[in-house]
């Protein structure tokens, strides 16, 4: 929808809820556009919709506009007093949030109550205090205060350290009936947790009608901050929610008693659960991998990062690890070579030998693997022959199964057939031949195919998937006869290529394909988005495999 478009209609209703957008989408623009309409349609003195509009620029980072936009009220009522206080504390800008508290006509508890929270949010424990006691004084005999109020004080005592403080204010909010609700208890629980107290947060969480996975988290950090470990692992047992927050703080309790066994057990239980880990899961969990003994399992960390693709985990680990050893910078090196950054692959290789950490096999098939990607094909040899020369280890299949598969990249097929024949064994190696044969396939070499392909018959007869490549090779040839041919083969046969699947995994959720596979709930989005794709693939220089084989349906063979 255009900006132009979005604001033709004049309801006041119609205006807010695009104002409301705005503030959801951050959408400045618009919000200036609307505004400018609102000001030719007079409706700037809406007091509804003035307030939206101060305090969508407010949420819009524009503190300037909504100034503006407030100094323009002819009669500011409170709430627009209390929206620019809002407005400037939370982007704490004190300064200017007490001139205006102090010439604001009739300051009220919303008014303190959002101070208060956020100079306790930025930091200014002792300065909330100070606003909370000049608000009573102001109130004179009785006491301004609300539930929103013990929130933002209790938090603030927590931030003090003091229990004396949060146990009188705990006492004002019974006497004066404030209502203890979710919010509130939780507010009491973290707090009598932070100031060393789980037995009161117990007590209160014990008396709670409705608790939520706040409510277990902040109990169960309670404990742990008193290093009471087995009443935490017992509440952890009970939680049927258990966060990213309440994992962590398991771990950090762990390892913080000395426990990095059960820290690493539990972290291992968490990926498993696919709860995401933050930065400060990480710190946990390298405070248990501290010694020497258990870096073992942070290799194992990063060699399963790695593999799931997650890189930034991965050299999050990396970086934070002291003493690394050889398989250490193996799981690394062939992580980013795996992930298709050769470069950085490389990279890590040349600093894993300025340490003076000896490489082995493993390393360099992360290294080989770096070259394929990067196509650094005399690199890649060079990096063979140093194997044995430079480090006496001597180049195994798999080695070369990397360099043939960066010849068939560069279409120096005769060379990588010849590579095979050199090799030790090459001629009985399956994952050779068929990196060939997919080579040839890519650059439409029949006459070498065939030549492959039979080689790979003898080694294993009864791959279903051969058959079918070279199948599809004779039809990329027009050799429609031949490609039949060799389906009805396959089918009298009964051979059946095992179905291969590419998966994802987005917001915990793992979506599965296979081949023309059009079951997935959101495919049309999926269309949508490859073939935006399609124009800056051609523009890099991609050229597209036209599969023939789509056109050898089952009715051939009858």
């Amino acid at each position: 929808m255009q900006p132009s478009e979005a604001i033709s209609a004049e309801p006041v209703h119609h205006f807010a809820r695009l104002l409301s957008n705005c503030i959801r989408t951050n959408d400045l623009k618009l919000g200036r556009l609307i505004h400018s309409r609102l000001i030719k349609t007079a409706l700037t003195f809406n007091t509804f919709l003035a307030n939206h509009l101060i305090y969508m620029y407010s949420k819009c980072c524009s503190i300037d506009y909504a100034q503006q936009a407030f100094n323009e009220l002819s009669d500011k009522n409170t709430q627009f007093w209390n929206t620019m206080l809002s407005a400037y504390s939370q982007k704490g800008l004190f300064e200017k949030t007490f001139q205006m508290l102090d010439v604001m006509p009739d300051p009220n508890v919303v008014s303190y109550n959002s101070i208060i929270s956020s100079l306790t949010h930025h930091g200014f424990p002792r300065k909330a205090m100070g606003f909370f006691k000049r608000m009573q004084t102001q109130c004179g005999s009785g006491f301004l205060i609300d539930e929103f109020t013990v929130v933002s004080v209790v938090n603030t005592c927590a931030g003090l350290g003091s229990l004396n403080l949060l146990r009188e204010l705990h006492g004002l909010a019974t006497v004066i009936g404030v209502r203890f609700n979710l919010v509130v208890c939780n507010a009491l629980i973290d707090a009598y947790g932070k100031c060393g107290k789980p037995g009161y947060s117990y007590s209160i969480f014990c008396q709670m009608r409705e608790t939520d996975v706040f409510s277990w988290t902040s109990l169960l950090v309670a404990y742990i901050r008193a290093s009471r470990m087995p009443d935490a692992c017992s509440l952890f047992d009970h939680m049927l929610i258990r966060n990213v927050v309440a994992w962590t703080a398991l771990i950090t309790g762990f390892a913080q008693n000395g426990e990095g066994d059960k820290a690493l057990c539990t972290f291992k239980e968490m990926l498993e659960e696919g709860i995401v880990p933050r930065a400060s899961t990480y710190v946990g969990v390298l405070s248990s991998c501290a010694g020497i003994p258990l870096i073992e399992k942070v290799n194992a960390l990063v060699d399963m990062y790695s593999k799931c693709g997650d890189m930034i985990s991965a050299m999050r680990l990396f970086e934070r690890l002291d003493g690394k050893d050889r398989v250490t910078w193996n799981s690394i090196i062939n992580g980013f070579a795996q992930n298709g950054n050769g470069v950085m692959s490389l990279f890590r290789f040349e600093k894993m030998i300025e340490t003076d950490t000896t490489p082995n096999h493993v390393t360099f098939l992360g290294v080989l693997s770096a070259c394929s990607h990067c196509g650094l094909l005399p690199e890649g040899f060079q990096y063979l022959h140093s194997m044995e020369r430079k480090y006496g280890i001597v180049p195994q299949l798999d080695h070369y199964a990397i360099l043939i598969d960066l010849l068939g990249r560069k279409n120096m097929l005769g060379e990588a057939a010849n590579l095979i024949k050199r090799a030790p064994w090459g001629r009985d190696n399956i994952g050779m031949w068929g990196a060939l044969l997919g080579a040839c396939r890519v650059h439409g070499n029949l006459k070498l195919a065939r030549r492959v392909a039979e080689n790979l018959f003898e080694l294993e007869p009864d791959n279903a998937a051969r058959y079918i490549m070279l199948s599809n090779i004779y039809a990329a040839a027009g050799m429609w006869g031949d490609a039949r041919t060799l389906r009805r083969y396959i089918y009298d046969r009964g051979l059946v290529k095992e179905t291969s699947y590419s998966w994802i995994e987005i917001n915990n959720i793992r979506h599965k394909f296979i081949a023309k596979d059009k079951s997935h709930s959101q495919l049309e989005e999926i269309k949508e988005l490859l073939l935006k794709l399609v124009d800056p693939m051609k523009d890099a220089g991609y050229i597209f495999q036209i599969e023939c084989s789509y056109f050898l349906v089952d009715d051939a063979f009858c």
